[in-house]
This record gives structure tokens, C-alpha cells and sequence, in this order.
């Protein structure tokens, strides 16, 4: 699981968001890379199914609560505080269970 985050995020605005993903049981966070030139943080995360999905979704709700796009610069176009959330298989997950965690969290995020 990886999720981009817009930049407008100090340090201490993506720690909120990374403690918001290492507070769900069973998910492990891997790398954070706060691409300074890209104007975007790539967080990458992994566990079950589920656990993803629920520290995914925990993870946008609170980057939107703390970045403001009004202030955002970059080379990138500004999609909104997180632009993409891919969920990608790592094993033991077919396509069809992976695309309907995708769903489902892309429903909650926008139900929110």
C-alpha cells in the first residue's frame, strides 16, 4: 500500500498522518519519502486487507484535516491533500479482493 500526500505537509504534519496508519493493528508502516522537488510525500504501508484499508482511510481523513491545499505549490497538479492511494497485492491477495479494497475505501474517503 503506498498513499501521496501533498507536500504542504511539514514533518510534524506527516508524522500525524503516519501515527494515523501505525495506529491500526496489524499494519506495518515501511518507508515515508517526503519528496521535497515532487511537492508530494509517498508513505508506504502493508498488512492485511482490512487493517490497509482502515489505515488508509484513516491516513486521508487526517491529511485533508491538516493540509491546506490553498497553500500548495509544486510541479505537480494539486489533486487534493492525498492524490493517489494505490493497493497493490503483495501475496496471498488475488486482483478481484484487490480491487474491492480499493473500492471500498475509495467509497469511505468520499463519504467523508
Amino acid at each position: 500500500m503506498c498513499q501521496i500526500f501533498r507536500k504542504g505537509a511539514t514533518r510534524i504534519v506527516i508524522r500525524q498522518i503516519t501515527d494515523a496508519i501505525e495506529s491500526v493493528d496489524g499494519v506495518s508502516l515501511l518507508d515515508v519519502d517526503p519528496g521535497a522537488s515532487t511537492n508530494r510525500t509517498v508513505v508506504t504501508f502493508v498488512g492485511d486487507p482490512d487493517a490497509t484499508v482502515e489505515a488508509a482511510f484513516r491516513a486521508i481523513r487526517k491529511a485533508a484535516e491538516l493540509i491546506d491545499m490553498r497553500k500548495q505549490k509544486g510541479a505537480h497538479p494539486r489533486m487534493g491533500a492525498t492524490d493517489v492511494c494505490p493497493f497493490i497485492p503483495v501475496s496471498n491477495v488475488s486482483w478481484e479482493r484487490r480491487l474491492n479494497v480499493q473500492i471500498g475505501c475509495a467509497s469511505a474517503s468520499a463519504r467523508n
